[in-house]
């Protein structure tokens, strides 16, 4: 056990699933220290002790990695978004390939020599098309920025180094707009105030269209002093297509309400993956990351070994990003996603780009494949990508009665990736090889697409 407030000097032995580093006190009693990397030797002030573990705040490091180096953002230990720039690139990609092999060890307990190095950016900077950016205001003082980790604390940002320049520039704009005209945010020194009419603004840019949209989101349909904004937006800011106010009265940490009111321009902006165009509209889901979103999904079609003849099931298929892909190479291609909306996206993202071998079906994927199988339709590979929490149990099950030759997963999440093949690897399934793929970089997140293969 060890002293709250107490300071102690520590080896950093290892780091956790959010990059922090890990001491350990008698061999056992392990510390969590956020900023600390494998390798250091640092001076620490304990903040939380419980009865097995304890939380640490890095005072000073003695002893620094090699692989350190200075955080370039001015806010990175406040903002707590980016929580490896203190390391290296090559680092960061080494990290996430140490975590991955760990989840696949400890989890999925299958040997971790299946895993492959993670594929990283050559430019692992700006990469993200869209931010969303709470507007409030603390202590008689107009904040936009992102929320301090665990908090409501905005903390008020003139750059982000990983999102795409031209949202600084909507920021700044927005900010002047808003001290002008003295519009009033929802969020007040951390608490909602009905009165207020700005929630968030949201910013998205087509990284090969270079089409801009801007989304003001607020409390109501009222919104002051619109055509200003407008016409500041307009005249200032290159490549914009769109403006759109979104409404969200509810009481809720969703961002995004489903009331969407074009101001000026067009509803959507597009962008291209590869050879696919798609149409983006504010509610639609779309990769934040195209650069490694083509990566991602040409690994994705390389496991499906595609010949031409084949019948594949896109479970989770979203607006058909990844359905598009394969139907490139495939037969035909079924998407399935439990999500209306998406699927309207779906059906004009393969219409608009002439693509005639799909079919994409509402509803859950568990209920909708074995629906589809009894109806005759058997698939010769299956490729899923579910939300973080991974695959429904029924799904895999549904997946293993199929008896596919081939199983392409795609994750955002190693630990529930790692649970799932276990799963499958139980129900006669062996996995060959998974991919780590660095959409994230600055970042503990790391994507990940793994290929299975029916054991006969």
């Amino acid at each position: 056990m060890v002293e709250k407030n107490k300071e102690y000097i520590l080896d950093i032995i290892s780091q956790g699933y959010e990059g922090e580093g890990i001491a350990k006190i008698n061999d056992t009693f392990p510390i969590f220290i956020e900023g600390a990397l494998k390798g250091e030797k640092v001076n620490v002030r304990i903040v939380k002790s419980k009865k097995n573990f304890a939380y640490a705040k890095l005072i000073d490091v003695i002893e620094p990695s090699k692989e350190r180096c200075e955080a370039k953002c001015n806010i990175n230990k406040r903002c707590g978004g980016c929580k490896l720039q203190h390391s290296t690139y090559k680092e960061q990609l080494t990290f996430k390939f140490e975590r991955v092999k760990d989840c696949i060890t400890k989890i999925g307990k299958l040997d971790n020599s299946i895993v492959k190095f993670p594929l990283g950016m050559e430019e692992p900077w700006r990469y993200r098309n869209k931010v969303q950016l709470p507007i409030g205001m603390i202590n008689g003082e107009l904040k936009i920025g992102f929320f301090a980790p665990r908090s409501h604390e905005i903390i008020d940002m003139e750059t982000c180094l990983i999102q795409d320049e031209i949202a600084d520039k909507v920021v700044e704009l927005t900010r002047q707009w808003i001290k002008r005209n003295n519009i009033k945010p929802y969020n007040i020194d951390g608490k909602y105030d009905e009165t207020g009419i700005l929630r968030h603004i949201m910013i998205r840019r087509g990284f090969t269209t270079n089409e801009v949209m801007v989304v003001l989101v607020t409390n109501g349909d009222k919104l002051p002093n619109k055509d200003e904004f407008v016409k500041l937006i307009v005249d200032n800011i290159p490549g914009i297509k769109s403006i759109v106010q979104n409404v969200n009265s509810k009481a809720t940490n969703v961002i995004l309400g489903q009331e969407c009111i074009t101001l000026w321009g067009e509803p959507t902006i597009s962008d291209y993956i590869g050879d696919f165009k798609f149409n983006i509209s504010p509610l639609s889901f779309f990769q934040v990351n195209p650069t490694q979103t083509e990566v991602l999904y040409g690994k994705a079609l390389e496991y499906a070994q595609l010949t031409g003849d084949e019948t594949v099931f896109d479970a989770y298929c979203g607006t058909g990003t990844i359905t598009l892909f394969l139907s490139q190479k495939a037969k035909k291609v079924y998407g399935v996603e439990i999500i209306p909306q998406a699927i309207e996206n779906a059906n004009i993202n393969a219409k608009e780009n002439n693509v005639d071998n799909v079919e994409f079906f509402v509803g859950e994927s568990e209920v909708v494949i074995p629906d589809l199988i009894n109806k005759g339709v058997k698939a010769d590979i299956v490729v899923v990508d579910p939300p973080r929490k991974g695959c429904d149990i029924k799904l895999l099950n549904a997946i293993t009665n199929i008896n596919a030759e081939r199983i392409v997963y795609v994750s955002c999440d190693p630990s529930t990736l790692a649970r799932d093949l276990a799963i499958l690897e139980e129900n006669g399934y062996k996995t060959l090889e998974v991919q780590p793929v660095d959409m994230f970089p600055q970042t503990a997140h790391i994507e990940n697409v793994a290929l299975l293969i029916k054991e006969r």
